[in-house]
């Protein structure tokens, strides 16, 4: 007998990794994996509890993702917990989960049970802090009566305290755990609810990105559950696992190997999985999959000096090299992402560009314009000649030229990096042959004069279905609702015919924002705007002077 999901009290389970090891002994298994809740920290104790006595422990990891709104476990085995690799993809799972945990401290503490951080640390030392714990210091402190109570009106899913962290896709938790020489599975797909269908989707997607397996036995499945799971299973080429999600007192009744008592998972599963895992280690090759990188360029990749490093030139060397596909996505004209591209000496294989905020994508390869979407002639007239009677400066473009009423002072401070040439037109609308792909609004003194021009096109924007987006404290972007670059990103993974899942996009502004939320995994700078940082599923540790994005993306490569 094995047991493949066993979890110690370095996550939420009661057993410390030395107790398990002893137990597992007791019950009679041969083998289990630890697989606490996105931490590896009692592998190394429970593999010295082990050392010479007839049982293995199996390095594990069990990582919480979200898909479609549904949270998914992904089970990681034989993981190489020690590579640099895995180690940073773990701290960066530790800084998103303090930031939430913090958050919800302060929540309690308004809703008048006073918890803090710190308490929590001290409280369960070592531990990665979930909810469950959070319960029982409720429960500790005479907060609640039950551990129930605690989700049920205060920290469960939509309850007053609870604060939603942002987390990784399952796709990337495959990724991840085969990047660090992992078997990864799915868990307990059954406790998801989804209809057939459904599953088959996110299975297909998973496998796609190499999923090796899937939770067929479980503590709470009946022989029928079984059956069915084998089937799916063997009909997706899986390999089949099992495990009781042993947490100790946590979960009462619930068994180490046995489960609820009907449980059983025979070694020739693992000696199957250990056959796989063979043949994956001898072709790499088989693993790989392609994936695109959309890319702001001003504070994110760019320096101050709208440079890149020579570090980071490598990355990107790299990264098209290995067959990836990469993408500048930025909020000017696509004549100034071209200049762009040409002033870095960018020549790589794969590229693709994408200008006004998403309203243009362009392929260099092809040297063609892919698509296109932009304002009617009649909103852009109307956009610029508001703006004149509030006294706020707004320009537009043409195919080849920035198109403004007169030289000011805005100008020149847009043109800095820009070389997009200008043509004047008092008379605005002789400018305007064709619908722009966006305007642009400037306040350097940053008065709240364009904030108020906003606000006065509030309900006529709603109505003409236009989007209003800060790009920098300055800049105020106009453009079609339909565009912005979450809307690229989907329409030219569409055309490539590459998942959104297998995307990653990079930015700090909150015109990126769309983007962020749209790719598989978002990447904010730490030199980003507050609300670009909460949504992304990691945070670079230097800012856009110091390679930020080139040192997240090498580990992606």
């Amino acid at each position: 007998m094995i047991d493949l999901h066993v979890h110690s009290n370095k996550s939420d389970g009661t057993f410390t990794p030395t107790e398990l090891v002893n137990y597992a002994l007791e019950k009679g298994l041969s083998a289990f994996a630890l697989t606490d809740h996105d931490t590896t920290d009692g592998i190394d104790e429970a593999l010295a509890a082990a050392a010479g006595r007839p049982i293995e422990v199996i390095p594990g990891i069990e990582f919480s993702t979200e898909y479609e709104g549904h949270d998914i476990h992904i089970v990681g085995l034989y993981i190489d917990y020690h590579s640099d690799y895995f180690k940073r993809r773990l701290v960066s799972f530790v800084n998103g989960r303090i930031i939430r945990n913090e958050e919800m401290c302060r929540l309690l503490t308004e809703h008048g049970f006073p918890i803090t951080y710190q308490e929590l640390t001290e409280e369960f030392p070592g531990c990665v802090i979930t909810r469950a714990h959070y319960a029982r210091l409720m429960l500790s402190k005479g907060y609640t009566k039950t551990l129930k109570e605690a989700f049920d009106r205060y920290i469960g899913d939509g309850c007053p305290c609870f604060v939603p962290r942002k987390k990784i896709t399952p796709m990337r938790a495959v990724e991840i755990i085969l990047k660090a020489g992992g078997f990864p599975i799915l868990a307990h797909p059954l406790l998801y609810h989804f209809s057939e269908q459904k599953l088959e989707e996110l299975v297909i997607l998973l496998k796609e990105l190499g999923l090796q397996g899937m939770e067929a036995l479980y503590s709470t499945h009946t022989p029928a559950d079984e059956r069915d799971m084998r089937r799916f299973a063997k009909k997706h080429e899986l390999c089949i696992s099992g495990g009781s999600d042993f947490h100790g007192s946590a979960k009462p009744g619930l068994d180490l190997g046995t489960g609820y008592g009907g449980l059983f998972v025979p070694e020739e599963i693992l000696d199957h999985i250990k056959e796989r895992r063979q043949w994956m280690l001898a072709h790499p090759e088989q693993l790989k999959r392609t994936k695109i990188l959309f890319t702001d360029l001003d504070g994110t990749l760019l320096d101050s000096r709208k440079q890149i490093s020579d570090y980071t030139r490598g990355v990107l060397k790299d990264w098209t090299q290995a067959g990836h596909k990469l993408v500048f996505c930025s909020g000017r004209d696509i004549n100034s992402v071209t200049d762009v591209k040409k002033d870095l000496g960018l020549d790589l294989p794969g590229m693709y560009l994408v200008g006004y905020n998403g309203g243009q994508i362009y392929d260099c390869t092809q040297k063609k314009t892919l698509y296109k979407t932009a304002l009617t002639i009649p909103q852009a007239l109307h956009i610029l000649e508001e703006a004149e009677k509030a006294g706020v400066h707004v320009h537009t473009y043409s195919d080849t030229h920035i198109i403004a009423r007169r030289d000011n002072e805005e100008l020149h401070y847009y043109r800095r990096a820009i070389k997009t040439p200008i043509r004047y037109f008092p008379d605005i609308a002789q400018g305007i042959t064709q619908g722009p792909c966006k305007c642009i609004g400037i306040d350097l003194s940053r008065s709240g004069k364009l904030e108020r021009f906003r606000l006065s096109l509030l309900d006529w924007a709603q109505k003409e279905q236009i989007s209003m987006l800060w790009s920098n404290p300055y800049y105020l972007e106009f453009f079609p609702a339909a565009s912005g670059k979450g809307a690229a990103l989907k329409v030219l993974c569409d055309l490539l015919g590459i998942s959104p899942y297998f995307s990653v996009a990079a930015g700090d502004a909150p015109n990126d924002l769309s983007m962020i939320e749209a790719a598989g995994m978002g990447i904010a700078m730490c030199n980003g705007a507050e609300e670009v940082r909460f949504a992304a599923t990691t945070v670079t540790a230097g800012d856009n002077d110091h390679d930020g994005l080139a040192r997240a993306l090498a580990d992606l490569i």
